[in-house]
């Protein structure tokens, strides 16, 4: 699934070739996406100059001038720019034909992902209750702390909460906690302030170098020019179950938790 770096890399992609670019015309080729295509979004986008791309956890925000279309990536979809009279393919759900030629094409095998339009984004139902962006100060220590004050979950499922702190996925997670020498299952109240400290600290590096690396491509994603991500490549722990830890040379075990699967150095992660 496209996570906060994947997403971050598609918005850094489309920036440079949509600013200041006017929508001629919205094609919608299937509106069964998670839901369902606004049946008017070629209505109301039709005309309208492209303001700001933005990006809230998973979500990307376009602002065409006081109208925000929201998009959500799903498990397997990707925004790519179409080249001249490239075919659609039955996957190819959405396309945004901007004045000047560009194409810009919403492909989504599974249909899990979304599009939709809104005048309020801070107050949508899928963006109100989002807990702070990793990457900026208002995610820190003592924010982390808090959060884990009283709490028996373990430490990988809060962080992996979105209401507690936004596009940290099950490969952050992971790599995240192994750079904080913090086991997964370890119960989130039983952290201390310091070790709060160096989680915090190790989210904010493990995914500024993912977003440096274009992101991870383990399935269906790909960036906006069609590039895979290479995160995946510089990996400590995650699938590497049985492999010796780059660190101290003891296999990497795999725990199976729901349907997420989870790894750890058993010397390096206390």
């Amino acid at each position: 699934m496209p996570e906060l770096p994947e997403v971050e890399t598609t918005r850094r992609g489309l920036e440079p070739r949509l600013l200041g670019k006017t929508v001629g015309t919205v094609e919608i080729r299937d509106r069964r996406l998670r839901w369902p295509v606004p049946e008017d979004l070629d209505a109301r986008l039709a005309g309208k100059t492209l303001r700001s791309i933005t990006r809230r956890g998973k979500y990307l925000l376009f602002d065409f001038g006081g109208l925000f279309q929201l998009v959500h990536l799903g498990m397997s979809g990707s925004l790519r720019f179409a080249g001249k009279g490239e075919p659609a393919t039955v996957h190819d759900h959405v396309d945004w034909l901007f004045e000047g030629g560009e194409t810009l094409r919403l492909r989504d095998p599974r249909r899990f992902g979304a599009v939709l339009l809104t005048d309020d984004p801070e107050n949508h139902p899928l963006l109100a209750h989002l807990g702070p962006e990793p990457l900026t100060g208002d995610f820190n220590a003592e924010h982390l702390y808090k959060a884990c004050r009283g709490r028996r979950t373990a430490i990988k499922n809060l962080i992996m909460d979105s209401r507690i702190v936004v596009g940290v996925g099950n490969i952050y997670a992971s790599e995240s906690l192994f750079r904080a020498g913090i086991r997964p299952g370890r119960a989130a109240g039983r952290l201390t302030r310091a070790e709060c400290a160096k989680l915090a600290s190790a989210i904010k590096t493990t995914l500024q170098n993912a977003v440096n690396a274009g992101g991870s491509s383990l399935r269906d994603y790909v960036a906006a020019d069609g590039e895979p991500g290479y995160f995946q490549s510089h990996t400590k722990v995650y699938d590497r179950a049985g492999l010796p830890c780059k660190v101290c040379g003891t296999p990497i075990k795999k725990l199976a938790s729901g349907q997420r699967s989870t790894f750890y150095c058993p010397v390096c992660q206390k």
